[in-house]
């Protein structure tokens, strides 16, 4: 007789299903038939990391003292050089030993933030769409989110406002994240200004996610929202080297911004892990202190993928919005299908064009009429999916009927 354990955790209760593993199921059987699928739905950076930072990686890993345990807090030199960025990028002071902390990761380093701050019963204010840890970071931590629509930024700022208003009890934070995966939307400086002056006046703390402020494609660089005076204050940001140097895998990442909340996110981390591998530490502080030409090639890259995209797509009757920022488009479901929902679309893209999308709806369900294309296949592909989505519009209105007819069965 087994024993009768209990297997309903409670955490895990309050997940919803993972949207994408639908998709992600589906794209892995047609690739075990032998279909040759272009995957656009993960943000997965394809570009080697340049080459002098994993050359330190290399001669880091040699020195048999970098085997030992690291600093959970990150290496001295790697604060600095994180500190050292943000004077160099955005003219802010940020103290090494105070006012930085390195994360495994941006998303990681999110989520151990959100178990550092949150009490039971606290409300977190949340955009939707958005990138799912966001929300979720927070759930785990036994939060309660209050979603806001954020079909723009203007839209956002003033949902912030009613729902400070209308919440019982009063939100204690609220998540920002510009540019935004998964929209590509930007704000300027005075658009954080705003946000700054109304979290301060409801006692807020602000936590902002600049994961891709090193991908643009015009000439003025997304701010910091720590540009804004008094922003440190009530303001964490959190970065990333995955987007910038191609360094997805090797989890490093850092948060900066208001001493008090860098504190606490210390003191879980020092609890739950000892910080990344030495060697890793080391050849981050080469990437972020090195030659920053391998940045300049990366954003050209995505610009032409962009272009490509929006150029050849468009051709073939799919409209994209070109994206001004991080490394997606966030695209309108085509009319034909718009009744279907992101998720049904997205599986129809992968049987009858052979292409891979994320469904809007998992990142909220302010998302389900909109898809996240990534800038992760080359031009050539992204040409070769322009002529298969050109094949699959024209027999639209057949795939739709289908699409809708399997929906009612299921």
């Amino acid at each position: 007789m087994e024993p009768a354990l209990n297997t309903d955790f409670h955490r895990i209760k309050r997940l919803p299903p993972y949207v994408f593993e639908e998709v992600n199921r589906l794209k892995a059987k047609a690739r075990a038939a032998g279909e040759d699928i272009i995957d656009f739905g993960m943000g997965n950076p394809d570009m080697p990391t340049p080459k002098h930072i994993v050359e330190k990686l290399i001669e880091t890993t040699q020195d048999p003292r970098m085997n030992r345990y690291s600093a959970s807090r990150g290496i001295p030199g790697l604060r600095r050089a994180m500190a050292a960025y943000y004077g160099r990028r955005f003219g802010v002071k940020i103290d090494p030993d105070r006012e930085v902390i390195a994360t495994l990761g941006s998303k990681e380093g999110f989520a151990n933030l959100a178990q550092a701050m949150t009490a039971p019963g606290d409300t977190i204010i949340v955009p939707n769409p958005a990138y799912p840890i966001h929300a979720f970071g927070f759930i785990l931590a036994g939060a309660s989110i209050r979603h806001v629509e954020a079909s723009s930024p203007e839209q956002f700022l003033r949902g912030i406002e009613r729902a400070v208003r209308h919440a019982v009890p009063p939100p204690t934070a609220v998540v920002v994240s510009y540019p935004s995966n998964p929209t590509a939307q930007v704000v300027d400086l005075d658009f954080y200004k705003e946000v700054v002056q109304f979290a301060k006046a409801k006692d807020l703390w602000v936590l902002s996610d600049l994961a891709y402020a090193e991908i643009y494609f015009g000439d003025k660089a997304p701010p910091s929202m720590l540009q804004v005076p008094g922003a440190k204050d009530i303001v964490v940001e959190f970065n990333s080297l995955s987007k910038t140097y191609a360094m997805p895998g090797w989890r490093m990442g850092f948060a900066a911004g208001n001493e008090r909340l860098i504190h606490a996110l210390g003191r879980i981390k020092s609890y739950l892990d000892y910080g990344a591998f030495t060697p890793i530490q080391v050849a981050a502080t080469a990437a972020l202190n090195g030659p920053q030409d391998c940045v300049d090639e990366m954003r050209a890259i995505y610009k032409g993928r962009r272009d490509a995209l929006v150029d050849s797509f468009g051709r073939a009757g799919w409209s994209i919005p070109s994206p001004e920022a991080s490394m997606f488009a966030w695209v309108p479901i085509p009319e034909p299908f718009r009744h279907l929902g992101s998720l049904t679309f997205s599986k129809l893209l992968i049987e009858h064009a052979k292409l891979a999308v994320a469904p809007g709806i998992g990142f909220g369900e302010y998302g389900d009429g909109h898809v996240r294309i990534a800038l992760v296949e080359n031009e050539q592909r992204i040409r070769q999916a322009a002529r298969n989505v050109r094949k699959f519009l024209s027999a639209g209105p057949s795939i739709a009927e289908a699409g809708a007819a399997r929906t009612a069965a299921q």
